[in-house]
C-alpha cells in the first residue's frame, strides 16, 4: 500500500510539475519574442481588437490579413476571432497596445481566471485538505489556452461562478453564464438540462440574469461597431469554418460520411441532449449542479459539434469533484498517467486539428466513470503538506 501511495504521489508530481515548468518558462520569455507573440492564437484576438480600435471591419479578411501579418504572424490566410460579437469587447482593449506589450498581460489574466476558477469550485466541495486541486491549475489543456491566449477559461471561469451563486444569488449565476455563451456549442447538452431545470425549480431569477447579461453585452457591441452582426453573418457565409475539420466525434461523423453535410456534425450533439434530458428527468427534483453537472458537461464536451484540446478546459470542475470524492490510487494513477499523456501530445507539434486530438475527451468522461465507481472513503489517498504536487514540482 505504501508503495502504490508513493507511485500514485510521484506520477501525479510529475504530471503537475511538466506543465507548470513549460508555462512558466514560455511566458517568461514571451515578451522578448514577437515571433512567439504573434504565432499564436492571441494574434487573431489583438487583431480585432486592433481593428475594432481604428473602426473597422472585425470580419474583414484583407484588413486582418495585413494586421497580422505586419506583427509578425507566419500563416499565410487570415484568421477571425470566431466567437459571436458579443464578445468583441473583450478583443478591443487588446487593439490599444503594441502586440508584444499585451501578450503577457492578456496571457496573464487568463490564468488568474483559471486559479480563481480552481479556487471557487474547490472551495465548494468542501476544500479537502489534500492538495489535490493542483489537479485543477496543472489541467493540461487549460495551461495550453494560457499559452495560446485562447478564451475558453473566461467559459470555465463562468461555469465556475454559476456554480458558487446557483443556489443563494442567482440572478447574478445567470449572469456569469454569459462568458459561457462565448463558445455556446460546448454546452449543448448541459444547456438544455438548465433550461429544463429551470423550468422544474422556476428558477427565473437565473434566467433573468442570463438574459440581462445578453442584453448589456450586445448594446455594449453596437457601441463599438454597430454592423458587427451583418459583418459577422458575411463572415460566417463565406469563411468555410463549418466545413473545417476540428478534433471531436462530429465533425469525424461529417467527414467520414458526406463533408458537405454539414448538419451531420449535430448528430452527437443531438443524441447526448436526448441523453441529457432521459438522465435528467428522474433526478430533477434531488438535481445537484456540483455532481450531476460534473457529467452532464464532460458529456457535452464528448458531443460538442466542434471544438479544440484547449476547451476541455471545462472539464476541470469534473475532475476536481471526482478527485475530492476519495477516488482510488489506481484511479489517481491513471489520471496522471492521462495528464502526461496530453503533456507529450501537446509538446509533439501535433496540428490542433489533427484527429490524433479525438482522445482526450471521451478518455476524461471514461475516467471520470472510473473515479467514481472506485471512489471508497477508506482508500482515500492522503498526500501530506511535504508531498503535494507543489513541493514535488520546486525540486
Amino acid at each position: 500500500m505504501k508503495n502504490q501511495h508513493n507511485f500514485a504521489v510521484f506520477l501525479m508530481a510529475i504530471a503537475c510539475a511538466l506543465p507548470i515548468l513549460f508555462t512558466v518558462l514560455y511566458l517568461s520569455v514571451l515578451p522578448a519574442n514577437p515571433r512567439n507573440v504573434a504565432n499564436r492564437d492571441f494574434i487573431v484576438y489583438w487583431a480585432t481588437g486592433r481593428q475594432l480600435a481604428r473602426h473597422g471591419n472585425p470580419y474583414d479578411p484583407a484588413a486582418l490579413n495585413k494586421i497580422e501579418h505586419d506583427a509578425g504572424f507566419p500563416g499565410r490566410a487570415s484568421f477571425y476571432m470566431r466567437n459571436a460579437p458579443w464578445a468583441l469587447p473583450l478583443a478591443l482593449p487588446l487593439g490599444y497596445l503594441k502586440p508584444v506589450v499585451a501578450a503577457l498581460p492578456w496571457s496573464l489574466l487568463i490564468l488568474g481566471l483559471l486559479v480563481a476558477s480552481v479556487r471557487i469550485v474547490w472551495k465548494l466541495l468542501g476544500s479537502p485538505g489534500n492538495h489535490l486541486e493542483w489537479l485543477g491549475y496543472c489541467f493540461p489543456p487549460a495551461l495550453f489556452c494560457v499559452i495560446l491566449g485562447q478564451t475558453s477559461i473566461f467559459l470555465l471561469f463562468g461555469l465556475a461562478l454559476f456554480l458558487r451563486f446557483h443556489k443563494n444569488r442567482p440572478f447574478a449565476a445567470g449572469a456569469a453564464l454569459w462568458l459561457c455563451t462565448l463558445k455556446p456549442h460546448l454546452f449543448l447538452p448541459f444547456a438544455l438540462v438548465l433550461l429544463a431545470w429551470i423550468v422544474v425549480t422556476r428558477s427565473y431569477r437565473i434566467l433573468a440574469g442570463g438574459i440581462a447579461a445578453m442584453i448589456a453585452g450586445n448594446l455594449v457591441t453596437a457601441w463599438i461597431d454597430p454592423a458587427a452582426w451583418r459583418q459577422y453573418a458575411h463572415y460566417m457565409h463565406t469563411s468555410g469554418i463549418a466545413r473545417e475539420f476540428t478534433a471531436n466525434l462530429g465533425d469525424l461523423l461529417r467527414d467520414s460520411i458526406h463533408p458537405a453535410w454539414e448538419w451531420l456534425a449535430f448528430v452527437p450533439a443531438i443524441l447526448g441532449c436526448a441523453w441529457a434530458l432521459v438522465w435528467f428527468w428522474p433526478r430533477r427534483h434531488g438535481w445537484d449542479w456540483i455532481e450531476h453537472g460534473s457529467l452532464l458537461m464532460l458529456v457535452s464536451l464528448v458531443v460538442a459539434p466542434f471544438g479544440w484540446i484547449f476547451d476541455q478546459s471545462l472539464a476541470i470542475p469534473a475532475v476536481l469533484f471526482a478527485v475530492s470524492r476519495a477516488p482510488s490510487r489506481s484511479a489517481l494513477s491513471t489520471l496522471a498517467l492521462l495528464y502526461i499523456a496530453i503533456e507529450i501530445q501537446l509538446v509533439s507539434h501535433f496540428p490542433l486539428a489533427s484527429a490524433a486530438y479525438l482522445w482526450p475527451a471521451p478518455a476524461c468522461l471514461a475516467w471520470y466513470l472510473f473515479a467514481r465507481a472506485s471512489s471508497h472513503r477508506e482508500i482515500v489517498l492522503p498526500i501530506p503538506a511535504s508531498s503535494s504536487p507543489l513541493d514535488n514540482s520546486s525540486h
